[in-house]
């Protein structure tokens, strides 16, 4: 587990791109759900979706 999970979600949106994946997942948080809908809003993503299912 990343000691900064905003870094950690930036740095995993970045790699996902960089590979040119449509869809990266990361633990769940309100902070983070708040950062991809301003990062949808301006474009950098296009979608984002919430699961409420816990990996096993």
């Amino acid at each position: 587990m990343s000691n900064d999970p905003i870094s950690d979600m930036l740095a995993r949106i970045r790699n996902a791109a960089m590979v040119r994946l449509d869809r990266t997942e990361m633990p769940h948080s309100k902070i983070k759900v708040a950062i991809a809908e301003i990062l949808k809003g301006e474009g950098f993503i296009s979608d984002y979706r919430e699961e409420k299912e816990h990996p096993a």
